[in-house]
């Protein structure tokens, strides 16, 4: 459900990425056969994502076109270098333009009332309700929303990932009005879903803050890259992040007839963001 490939692992100290995907495809067609056969449901879509143009997989594309699958490009990957000589934010701040430095001093002085903190496991559970709601808030108003997230999803992730998943609440008067999440991925910063109260984003400028607070993050614990994932590309370049061009690979399996067009269809669902990128460095 995350932006980026999350989804497949191959040693290619023990078995050849060729090898690896071509077995992949085989194990596609099986499950495909046993869920129709024991759920009576039919696999009509089938997906690999998402893919920098860097990556060796496209090394292999003729494997994807043998099985039928199309490459497609969607929306870029939003992600910022962090500086080796930044050790703390105020470096970070340093190097912004005057413009944009501002910014940020003016986005942390709105939130000054906010209370920040990370919540446990037992905070997590306590609120799930209101992280959920929030989260819904977000989620509904997006332009596209290909799934929802199950409402004890937060919960869950931090049991199973423990301090690899961190959780951040925004607070007034002890009311929860935003979080924001992270997924700590060796040495990439993943961020990851998020919620606030829309009466409070703009007064307190939440969504930005959030986005300062990930890179401050980021940078105390020594991470290399924030990957701020696709969508509000352009709030995301004012902070410093840089789009990264992702493909993924996509078939129907009910009709042949339709993948041609997928391209289309993709982007009618998806459709390319006109927006204009930031530069906040000096």
């Amino acid at each position: 459900m995350h932006t980026g490939q999350h989804g497949l692992y191959c040693n290619t100290k023990m078995i050849s990425q060729t090898l690896f995907l071509d077995t992949i495809f085989k194990v596609i067609d099986a499950l495909s056969i046993q869920i129709k056969k024991e759920d009576n449901k039919r696999v009509r879509m089938i997906c690999f994502k998402d893919y920098f143009e860097t990556d060796n997989i496209h090394q292999n594309q003729h494997l994807f076109t043998k099985n039928k699958l199309y490459k497609l490009q969607v929306q870029p990957n939003m992600v910022l270098d962090i500086i080796p000589s930044w050790s703390s934010s105020k470096d970070y701040v340093l190097a912004l333009s005057k413009k944009y430095r501002s910014r940020y001093k003016s986005a942390l002085k709105k939130a000054t009332n906010v209370i920040k903190k990370e919540l446990d496991l037992n905070e997590i559970n306590t609120a799930s309700e209101a992280i959920y709601m929030l989260y819904k808030n977000v989620s509904d108003n997006a332009k596209v929303n290909s799934f929802v997230l199950d409402k004890r999803h937060f919960f869950y992730l931090k049991k199973e990932l423990d301090q690899d998943f961190r959780l951040f609440g925004y607070y007034l008067n002890d009311q929860l009005i935003g979080f924001y999440t992270l997924i700590l991925n060796n040495n990439h910063l993943e961020t990851y879903f998020l919620g606030y109260n829309p009466d409070f984003q703009s007064k307190y400028q939440l969504y930005l803050n959030m986005l300062y607070d990930m890179l401050d993050f980021a940078i105390t614990n020594g991470f290399k890259k924030v990957v701020y994932a696709r969508t509000a590309m352009e709030i995301k370049s004012s902070v410093g992040a840089k789009p990264n061009a992702m493909s993924i690979y996509i078939k129907h399996t009910d009709n042949f007839i339709l993948n041609p067009t997928l391209k289309y269809i993709v982007n009618t669902l998806n459709p390319t963001s006109k927006w204009e990128e930031r530069h906040p460095f000096k």
